[in-house]
C-alpha cells in the first residue's frame, strides 16, 4: 500500500494543466480527489475520467477568491470522504506586464487569487487538520520568487509571499501537520492565454522547453507519499534548460 492510497486529497485549479495532472496521478495511487476549478464542465469531465479508471473522485466549482467556495471544497471532502488529508492549493493567475504600465486590476487580481485564494485555503482547512491531527497543506508558487526579473514583479510577489506565509504556517504547525511548497519553473500550460500579444509571444517561446504537468505532479505526489513525520518543506522542479 503506497502512502497515497487511501488520502483524500482537495486540489484548486483542478481543471487543466498541473491540477488536472496531480488529480490523475493522485487517483491512479489510490487517493479519494476532490477537485475544485471555475470551468465546471472541466471538472465533471475529470471527474468521469478518473471513475472511468477506477478510481474516486468529487468536484465544486471553486473560485478561490470567494472564501465561502474554499469552505464548500472542504466540507465536501468531509461530507463524501469523511476527512481531509490534503489541500492541494494549485490555482494561479499570471498577468505578466511592465509595472510602468500601470494594470492595476492585473495586479489585484494576481493577489486575490494567487495569495489570497492560499488564505482562504488554509483558514478553510486549518481548523480541520487540527481536529484531525493530522493534514498536508501543498502550495504551488513558481521559481519566478527566486530569480526576479522584468515584468514578473507583482505575479513573483505574490509568489514569494506565499512561500513566506507557508514557511510561518509550518513553524506553527507542530509536529501533526505538514507544509510543502513546490516551485515549478516553466511548465508546458494555457499559462499565457490572457498576456498581451507581445508578452504571450516570449512565453510561448520559453514554452519549447517546458516541462510536462506530469513532472510538477510526480514531485507533488513525492511529498504526499512521505511516511507521517517527514516533511518535505520545499521542491524546486524546473527543466534543466532554464537559466
Amino acid at each position: 500500500m503506497s502512502g497515497i492510497e487511501g488520502k483524500v486529497v482537495a486540489i484548486t485549479g483542478a481543471g487543466s494543466g498541473i491540477g488536472e495532472a496531480t488529480a490523475l496521478l493522485l487517483a491512479a495511487r489510490g487517493a479519494k480527489i476532490v477537485l475544485g476549478a471555475r470551468r465546471s464542465e472541466r471538472l465533471e469531465a475529470l471527474a468521469a475520467r478518473i471513475e472511468k479508471a477506477g478510481g474516486e473522485a468529487a468536484w465544486a466549482r471553486t473560485d478561490v477568491t470567494r472564501r465561502e467556495d474554499l469552505s464548500g471544497l472542504v466540507k465536501l471532502a468531509g461530507d463524501r470522504y469523511g476527512k481531509l488529508d490534503v489541500l492541494v492549493s494549485n490555482a494561479g493567475v499570471c498577468l505578466l506586464s511592465r509595472l510602468d504600465d500601470l494594470r492595476v486590476e492585473d495586479w489585484e487580481e494576481m493577489i486575490d487569487v494567487n495569495l489570497k485564494g492560499v488564505l482562504y485555503g488554509i483558514a478553510a482547512a486549518l481548523p480541520v487538520f487540527r481536529e484531525q491531527g493530522s493534514g498536508h497543506f501543498v502550495n504551488t508558487v513558481s521559481t519566478a520568487g527566486l530569480r526576479i526579473v522584468p515584468l514578473q514583479s507583482v505575479y513573483a510577489g505574490t509568489k514569494n509571499a506565499v512561500r513566506t506565509i507557508s514557511e510561518g504556517l509550518r513553524q506553527e504547525a507542530g509536529d501533526s501537520l505538514r507544509v510543502t511548497v513546490v516551485s515549478p519553473g516553466v511548465v508546458r500550460t494555457d499559462f499565457a492565454e490572457r498576456m498581451d500579444s507581445a508578452v504571450k509571444d516570449q512565453i510561448d517561446k520559453m514554452m519549447e522547453i517546458g516541462l510536462s504537468p506530469d513532472a510538477v505532479a510526480r514531485a507533488i505526489a513525492f511529498a504526499i507519499e512521505q511516511p507521517d513525520g517527514v516533511d518535505v518543506g520545499d521542491i524546486v522542479v524546473r527543466p534543466t534548460a532554464q537559466g
